[in-house]
């Protein structure tokens, strides 16, 4: 079975998290959430969900796909997980293929992972991204090899279509 695992906590942007979520499942995925402490998380709208696991119990080998959703509250906080950015730098050196929304991209420059890269990120980001040494690129969606990163949920129908796109177009 392939598996789907999204990397967020308390303070998640709710559409971001919500559709991916369902739509991975849609698509024959199993699908974890991971963040800081397992149990209820609440997004900044009020949706809440379960964490079934956490950062320090997640590895690159177990899953096929990852969705980093937004949320500036939860980033802000997550990006200061070491274990977190530790995921995150080894499932990019696999080429393992990565669905960032919003600000989901903190998550990526703080691992320290987008020299290099084009990407997209909300819009007030686009310094953080340039600062990072990648490429700001305002689209609903910028696919860079293995990344799929897009700015903000009123795009989430675009962007996940072309994260399954390219990760079955990495499948054998």
């Amino acid at each position: 079975m392939k598996r789907a695992v999204i990397l967020t906590k308390t303070g998640y942007q709710d559409h971001e998290l919500l559709y991916p979520y369902y739509r991975v499942q849609e698509d024959g995925f199993s699908a974890d959430i991971a963040a800081d402490t397992a149990g209820e998380i609440t997004g900044i709208l009020g949706t809440k969900m379960m964490a079934n696991k956490t950062v320090n119990e997640i590895a690159v080998e177990d899953y096929d796909l990852l969705i980093i959703p937004g949320g500036v509250k939860a980033m802000e906080k997550l990006r200061l997980e070491k274990q977190a950015l530790e995921f995150i730098r080894a499932w990019d050196a696999k080429k393992k293929v990565i669905g960032c929304i919003c600000s989901g991209a903190q998550m990526l420059i703080s691992a320290r992972v987008t020299k290099g890269r084009r990407m997209s990120a909300y819009y007030s980001q686009q310094v953080d991204v340039e600062n990072s040494g990648a490429t700001f690129i305002d689209a609903p969606f910028v696919t860079d090899a293995n990344w799929v990163c897009s700015p903000h949920y009123k795009h989430l129908g675009p962007w996940m279509k072309e994260v399954l796109r390219v990760y079955y177009a990495q499948q054998p």
